[in-house]
């Protein structure tokens, strides 16, 4: 004995090549809506960071920490470079 529902568990999907195009497409319209500030941001970082540079060189770099810290914000910037280089370019 089957019982019937008013409502059928066949449901419209769509097929596995459409569902990948949309969600690509919609990937792309949201890295293309955060790429402007997020390389805004980057770029002003890689400004910034330097002048964090200037108290740890000037204290010196004889404990692990300091040196480790220093070691990070030189990746930081090197990070924030790549990703902030085509700011404002025509």
């Amino acid at each position: 004995m089957s019982s019937s529902s008013p409502l059928s568990n066949e449901s419209p999907s769509l097929s596995p090549p459409e569902t990948v195009c949309r969600y690509g497409s919609r990937v792309r319209r949201l890295a293309s809506t955060l790429r402007s500030p997020a390389q805004f941001l980057s770029f002003w970082i890689a400004i910034a960071l330097p002048f964090l540079y200037v108290p740890l060189l000037v204290n010196g770099l004889g404990s692990a920490s300091v040196a480790l810290a220093f070691v990070t914000l030189l990746v930081l910037n090197v990070f924030a470079l790549y990703i902030g280089h085509g700011y404002n370019q025509n």
